[in-house]
């Protein structure tokens, strides 16, 4: 059962910058491959990848472009019903 949410023009900018950059992370970039393939299309971000966003977000490094695309990566991960 998807979201009916999905990656916005400005998140899909800001993961395209990190995937252009010579500088981002291997988790960065992976984040930001999420989020760009969300982009006007039903998909959910896998728990291995809601994982590594989580990793980004807490990086004190990180860009706030992957910051942004992580964040927007984790917003569509379908939660686990109890």
């Amino acid at each position: 059962m998807a979201k009916s949410e999905s990656t916005s023009k400005k998140v899909a900018s800001a993961a395209s910058k990190v995937l252009r950059s010579k500088s981002a992370s291997k988790a960065e970039k992976a984040v930001a491959a999420s989020a760009l393939t969300q982009k006007g299309s039903t998909e959910t971000t896998s728990a291995k990848v809601a994982a590594t966003a989580s990793k980004v977000l807490r990086d004190p490094k990180a860009s706030k472009a992957a910051k942004s695309a992580a964040a927007s990566a984790l917003t569509q991960k379908v939660k686990k019903k109890k």
